[in-house]
């Protein structure tokens, strides 16, 4: 066990460890009461989604690799208008009365943000970011087990109430082997982590109210002047928020977001999970039912902590820069939440040594698997995780990743890359930075380096299919253009996306894009083609690619051709699921032999 003299990193990866083996021993187990969480809950963007996140659910539980005894559910959000993370907890409120009536009054619940398409890293699209696999452990430890895993120590010393966290990040933190984080005051009690100005920038942000104590210590437990949503570096040095180092000079601050961020002179506390008592969610959940229906994004994280403390001001409600699309009734709804809220406690449970971790976007993926990152060294990730690989090379701390797949003994996979659920075959090679998820290359490939290739099985017309989206881990898939001549602002693999097309002897159309005609971009671009087997769909997916590194023409006409958007909506799970059983079981075979 770390002592109170080992260096943060130690500490920090030791607490990580036992936390870990001990959601280990509670896998596939009924767990007594006031062990583990009443409820673990889910939310998803649609009724797609959420068929998806049960199936998914269900093969864990069958196959006992979550604690037992627990209630797990699916909270879809309605159709119609986006309403942000703040109304999916709105809903999933809505969804416990109808479920368990008072009874839910005496619950300690874990509610898990996980509504979104995952644009930014779309091998998570089809599955779900919480379903995100991760290269330890076996079973193969995904998301949803390491939120659980993480969160272990927290049910025990929390009133009843809901913790509300998001898929895709991860909080790691030590702290006194005698101490816990305890979620036992009314209002909000949220977590907070030491960052730099500029990690502040893109987080919520605390301004603490000052402390009498001036011994530097692990956990602290500190009321909170006012929160800050994203603000800028000098909205933080006016509101006070900044901490001067004084004696912490030997601390890392947290730096998950920003590789290995350092002490530096000047820091703030930003945001991750918050808890809010049984009180706080009647009072908003009294509140949705007497609006009746949402129609704007409400945030969580913005809309509700930023209305409470004692300095919060009505200011923020105004403020829709942060906003992805600003609604009319956005600024009177924020305006309610704040007068609902206002006068509630905000409580922060301050980590001193700790790190909050993002796992949303391609780069933060590939960075932390296939790089010397601290979060490798505190999770026990590996480069070759539950799979059947020949030795991988290391090149500058940079090996590839390989999660649970099976990989010739001659084929080649570059530093950099992550395979996940996959099979390549003898005369396969893979280039730098490549994410390939979901795939089987048994013929003759070649990968360029940074290509992207994602396969989904498909259900059209009762036949199974299947298409593989590819393109660059570097492209934007959401960066979209209202009218069609302004397409080739859009770039594919680093290249304007007019002249792939013509590579591809693509016609530029309305009828070559998906759903909104106002809203064009690579997500709803129809350039990926249906086949009847998945080797072949990766295969033609590859030659698209390699078509426009070398410049030189392959022709789509012949293909039935869908977007990502639609081969999200015709996704086949069941299949998808049976195909990773199948890589399951060869190498659970292989490894007795």
């Amino acid at each position: 066990m770390a002592g109170a003299n080992d260096p943060p990193g130690i500490s920090l990866r030791e607490a990580t460890q036992r936390k870990l083996r001990k959601f280990s021993e509670l896998r596939g187990k009924p767990v007594a009461a006031g062990e583990f969480w009443d409820i673990v809950a889910i939310t998803a963007a649609d009724e797609k989604q959420e068929l998806a996140y049960k199936q998914q659910l269900s093969e864990k539980l069958k196959k006992k690799e979550l604690p037992l005894g627990v209630q797990y559910h699916v909270f879809v959000d309605p159709a119609g208008a986006k309403i942000g993370n703040g109304g999916s907890t709105f809903c999933a409120l809505q969804y416990l009365e109808k479920l368990y009536g008072d009874k839910w009054n005496s619950f300690t619940i874990l509610l898990i943000h996980s509504g979104g398409y995952s644009q930014r890293l779309p091998n998570a699209s089809a599955l779900g970011k919480i379903f995100t696999a991760l290269p330890f452990g076996n079973p193969i430890y995904q998301m949803l087990e390491l939120k659980l895993a993480m969160y272990i120590d927290f049910p025990s010393h929390m009133n009843p109430g809901i913790l509300v966290t998001c898929a895709d990040d991860i909080e790691l933190y030590s702290i006194g082997e005698s101490e816990f984080i305890r979620f036992d005051k009314p209002g909000f009690t949220a977590l907070a982590h030491p960052s730099s100005l500029t990690v502040g920038t893109t987080h919520g942000v605390f301004v603490l109210e000052p402390s009498n104590c001036l011994e530097y210590r692990d956990l602290e437990y500190r009321c909170c002047h006012r929160f800050l949503h994203k603000p800028s570096v000098e909205s933080m040095c006016l509101c006070n928020a900044v901490c001067r180092s004084g004696n912490f000079s030997q601390q890392d601050l947290s730096g998950g977001d920003i590789a290995s961020f350092k002490f530096e002179s000047e820091y703030v506390y930003t945001d991750s999970l918050f808890y809010m008592d049984h009180k706080s969610a009647k009072k908003l959940l009294a509140f949705y039912e007497k609006i009746g229906t949402l129609n704007c994004e409400i945030d969580a994280y913005g809309d509700f902590l930023q209305a409470l403390g004692p300095g919060a001001t009505v200011e923020y409600t105004r403020n829709t820069s942060n906003v992805t699309k600003e609604e009319t009734e956005l600024v009177d709804m924020r305006q309610r939440i704040f007068h609902l809220l206002k006068g509630t406690p905000l409580n922060v449970v301050v980590l001193n040594n700790s790190k909050f971790y993002h796992i949303g976007t391609t780069e933060e993926y590939l960075c932390h698997f296939t790089s010397a990152s601290s979060l490798k060294s505190e999770l026990g990730l590996q480069s070759i995780a539950f799979s059947i690989s020949p030795a991988i090379p290391e090149c500058f701390g940079t090996t590839p990743c390989i999660i649970q797949s099976i990989l010739d003994s001659r084929c080649s996979v570059s530093p950099g890359s992550v395979v996940e659920y996959s099979r390549l075959g003898p005369d396969v090679s893979v280039g730098e930075n490549c994410i390939i998820s979901g795939s089987s290359i048994i013929t003759t490939a070649v990968l360029p380096a940074y290509s992207f290739v994602c396969s989904l099985s498909l259900k059209m017309n009762g036949h199974l299919k299947y298409s593989t989206m590819a393109f660059g881990v570097q492209d934007n898939l959401k960066r979209n253009v209202k009218i069609l001549s302004d397409i080739k602002s859009l770039q594919f693999f680093g290249i304007c996306f007019l002249s792939c097309l013509d590579i591809w002897n693509l016609k530029v159309t309305e009828e070559l894009f998906s759903g909104n005609k106002t809203c064009l971009s690579l997500w709803n671009a129809r350039i990926f083609p249906v086949c009847t087997s998945l080797n072949d769909s990766v295969t033609t997916s590859i030659k698209m690619l390699n078509a426009v590194q070398s410049k030189s023409a392959f022709s789509l006409n012949d293909y039935k051709l869908l977007s990502i958007e639609e081969m999200l909506a015709y996704k086949d799970v069941e299949d998808m699921i049976t195909y990773r059983e199948k890589i399951f079981l060869e190498i659970t075979l292989n490894r007795k032999l």
